[in-house]
């Protein structure tokens, strides 16, 4: 090659590769969580498709998706329990009464005895009120479960959500780099035809091309992962087209944290189950009416030939031995429940911890990656500069490329990254939206 061809073409790369480098500029403002969900043209056949939806935020999305949450059975069963424990106790008997009838003849068959009874379990002193105070326990635990079930469901919604985000980030990155590959390439290859550049750089600009759609394949690959992982969760494929969150301002885990309140619910539950239990001692006191005929079918001088009335009372004792084993039963599980609570206080107050440390973490390391972004881009344009002086190469300058451009795909993944500390730290904190 002559050297006015040799500067021609040298001058030719570099504009090819300043067109190459407008790539590098922002795109967005990242502090704005990406469009999750248009996209082009699908690589593969295999699809899923996500639609935003306007109407939609993130409790709402929270609340639909509990409404098909395999657990929602489970907590309406848990409402209609507490509803009849009130129901039970609201009765004026402390349970079924029971009628009889009872028929005697003599063996003359001159006499018949007819006794007719009613027997009514009562109450025993303070077990009404207990057996109340179980209904509004098993009611308060009812509740707090809800809420406990809503924030694990919000915690695998806020997932989803900023994962898809994250992978969005990656494919449209991945896509950008693709189409800026394929312009340099079909330029490069027009110089090649016209002599201006060897066989050795349409070859080199081919293979950056081919690894960048390897990697679009992958992107893409990843993003439906996301999205069919939240379409599984929330059972829907619309999204909200904003989901960011403020940061909650609470510095430890608080007692009402609707995990910990589930528990000590529970737990108060199975105290009030042990109130009621004692109270009904050795078993409930009956009243007994009864009304008793004594009728000759014939003259018959043993017949009194009258009806009476009578009234009894049943009061069991000694049955405290039979009643502890389920005391003790209740007991244990209690126990159990204690234990719970405090190990899950401890998860809970590590969780915290790492959402905390891992929010500060990423809020410098965002002010590294853009720091890093902008000395990357400034290095990229010098690189350009000393490619058209011949210092050099094409590959040296695509390999600075390719760091540009990570540096790029950091800053932003680092923006989204940080947005989801902030909903994963007010999930820790138990905070629903």
């Amino acid at each position: 090659m002559t050297a006015p061809n040799f500067h021609r073409s040298r001058r030719v790369i570099v504009t090819l590769c300043a067109s190459l480098l407008s790539f590098a500029a922002p795109a967005e403002d990242i502090d704005r969580p990406p469009a999750l969900h248009p996209d082009a043209k699908p690589i593969v056949d295999h699809h899923d498709p996500i639609e935003v939806d306007a109407s939609l935020n993130l409790a709402k999305v929270i609340d639909l998706t509990l409404e098909k949450f395999p657990d929602a059975a489970w907590l309406s069963a848990q409402e209609a329990e507490a509803a009849t424990i009130l129901e039970r106790s609201k009765s004026w008997t402390s349970g079924a009464s029971r009628a009889g009838l009872r028929f005697q003849e003599a063996t003359s068959g001159t006499l018949h005895y007819v006794d007719a009874t009613v027997q009514v379990p009562l109450w025993n002193f303070g077990q009404r009120d207990a057996e109340h105070s179980l209904a509004d326990r098993a009611q308060a635990s009812a509740t707090s479960q809800s809420q406990a079930t809503r924030l694990r469901v919000a915690g695998l919604v806020r997932s989803a959500l900023w994962d898809m985000a994250l992978q969005k980030v990656r494919y449209d990155q991945a896509q950008a780099e693709v189409s800026n590959y394929e312009q340099l390439f079909a330029k490069i290859q027009r110089r090649v035809e016209l002599g201006d550049l060897p066989r050795a750089d349409e070859l080199l600009a081919q293979t950056e091309l081919l690894q960048k759609r390897a990697a679009l394949t992958l992107a893409e690959a990843e993003m439906m992962h996301a999205r069919k992982r939240y379409a599984s969760i929330t059972q829907t494929t619309k999204a909200p087209a904003e989901f960011k969150e403020k940061l909650i301002d609470l510095d430890e885990i608080q007692k009402n944290h609707p995990a910990l309140a589930s528990l000590h619910s529970q737990l108060e539950r199975k105290r009030a189950e042990i109130e009621s239990l004692k109270l009904i001692g050795s078993g409930q006191t009956d009243l007994t009416v009864g009304v008793n005929s004594d009728r000759p079918s014939q003259n018959d001088p043993r017949s009194n030939n009258t009806e009476s009335f009578n009234i009894g009372v049943t009061v069991p004792f000694g049955g405290n031995a039979h009643i502890q084993p389920h005391i003790a039963a209740i007991q244990v599980e209690a126990a159990k429940l204690q234990s719970e609570y405090q190990q899950l206080y401890r998860d809970l107050e590590l969780a915290h911890h790492e959402a905390e440390h891992n929010l500060e973490v990423n809020k410098e390391e965002l002010k590294i990656a853009e720091e890093m972004k902008k000395v990357a881009e400034e290095h990229m344009q010098m690189m350009e500069l000393s490619f058209s002086t011949g210092e050099i190469d094409l590959m040296d300058l695509l390999k600075i490329k390719a760091r540009t451009l990570q540096a790029i795909l950091n800053a932003k993944e680092r923006s989204v990254i940080l947005q989801r500390d902030i909903a994963f730290y007010n999930q820790a904190v138990g905070v629903m939206p």
